[in-house]
């Protein structure tokens, strides 16, 4: 009797946790938001900084590192260079030639007195070969995993950091989608080699992507890092405006999905998204039909047959349909896994950063976006997705309705997951 109620407990205990892990937040967008402003409107840009948070900062110079190829020498030239500090979080760091050069340089810094902090996410960094990361510890890199197992953190295991932070003597900001792994380098010339944008970034809004690594650091450690070490004098470096947020669940996930639904709600000429991950709730697509309706012109870039998840793809195309009926121009990349996370909203505001869009990065995640407000990037940006659509095929309503039965079975068995995916 005794071993009955053990194994009773036991499986409630495990009941819980599986709750707790997949719960939802409170706070959270349950109702269409109307459109009654542009996005070159002040009043947009006034609602977006007092709704999320971080005051929009002027001044801020930004650089779009294509791929493995730019994005890798960039970083790791910023990392060698820093005589102050170097703060990194990062979900996905996997061992290989990648992993180490960059193991390599955090080390050397360390070593030469250098304060360095790394944030890894204990899921996304399990294929990291331990001996390097004893390597870092030992040349006195300070090295976290976020939400590690432990029998005190079972019901936190589901909420992962997924932001991807690199701020180098609190002057220099990197972020983006990429991750410290062999898969993002190169060109994306194949399919070993994928498809990625990051960003580097200098001027005032630097420190605000400083308070966002802070923000995991002090969840994990408790410990405060302050002085001009990390948060120096930042002069103006260029012409845009821009503001960092941050969102996770343990403070209220709502501003990630929050941003989105304004952004959409706002936009009067084109929203062009570049989305590696696509499985966005009824809510949002919704918004989308509604700005078609109004006369925006969308177009979605997808991964087509390279993706690192076939769950994903069953789950994304099911919510097609209305999507395509409605005009919506979704196009397949066609030459590699495309791996970009890119918001491009009347070519006036851009939003990128490690936010896929997926209920995941919107309820369960811990996640950084950089917004950008200027019109010259936005035509840059815009230049860069029209060349992207080179390597993409266009899926038509006509092919969505032709689903094979397997498909549309895979669909259905998939949708108790879509939240998680």
């Amino acid at each position: 009797m005794a071993w009955i109620i053990l194994a009773a407990i036991l499986v409630a205990y495990c009941l819980f946790v599986f709750a707790i892990n997949f719960k939802t937040p409170e706070k959270t967008v349950r109702h269409q938001i109307s459109h009654c402003h542009a996005i070159s409107d002040p009043q947009f840009e006034l609602e977006m900084d007092a709704m999320l948070g971080p005051d929009m900062q002027e001044g801020n110079a930004i650089s779009a590192l294509q791929n493995g190829e730019e994005i890798f020498p960039a970083m790791l030239a910023a990392i060698r260079s820093a005589t102050r500090s170097i703060t990194f979080e990062t979900y996905i760091y996997w061992s290989g030639k990648i992993g180490r050069e960059f193991a390599d340089a955090l080390r050397e810094r360390a070593t030469a007195g250098v304060p360095v902090h790394v944030m890894l996410d204990w899921a996304g960094s399990a294929k990291m070969d331990p001996a390097l990361l004893d390597e870092l510890k030992q040349a006195g890199v300070e090295v976290e995993r976020y939400h590690a197992l432990n029998w005190y953190t079972v019901a936190r295991l589901n909420n992962r950091t997924h932001r991807k932070l690199l701020v180098v003597d609190g002057k220099i900001g990197f972020t983006g989608g990429v991750g410290i792994a062999d898969q993002w380098s190169g060109r994306a010339q194949d399919p070993e080699h994928w498809r990625d944008i990051h960003f580097q970034v200098t001027g005032p809004v630097v420190a605000q992507m400083q308070a966002a690594f802070m923000d995991n650091w002090l969840k994990t450690t408790g410990r405060v890092l302050h002085s001009d070490r990390y948060y120096p004098m930042l002069a103006a470096k260029g012409a845009h405006k821009m503001h960092m947020f941050v969102s996770s669940p343990a403070g209220g996930s709502a501003s990630m999905y929050l941003m989105y639904m304004l952004a959409v709600a706002a936009a009067e000429e084109s929203i062009d998204l570049q989305a590696a991950y696509f499985i966005p709730d009824q809510l949002m697509i919704d918004a989308l039909v509604a700005a078609r309706k109004r006369g925006v012109k969308i177009r979605l870039l997808v991964p087509g047959r390279y993706i690192d998840s076939r769950l994903v793809r069953m789950a994304s195309k099911r919510r097609w349909g209305s999507l395509l009926a409605e005009g919506v121009e979704i196009y397949e990349f066609s030459r590699t896994m495309m791996h970009n996370k890119m918001l491009i909203l009347d070519r006036l505001m851009v939003s990128v950063g490690s936010t896929n869009f997926d209920m995941r990065s919107f309820n369960l995640n811990d996640e950084a976006s950089l917004n950008v407000y200027s019109p010259t990037f936005g035509e840059e940006m815009t230049r860069v997705m029209e060349d992207d659509l080179k390597h993409a095929t266009r899926y038509t309503y006509e092919r969505w309705k032709r689903r094979s039965l397997k498909e549309k079975l895979g669909e259905l068995l998939v949708l108790p997951l879509e939240s998680q995916l």
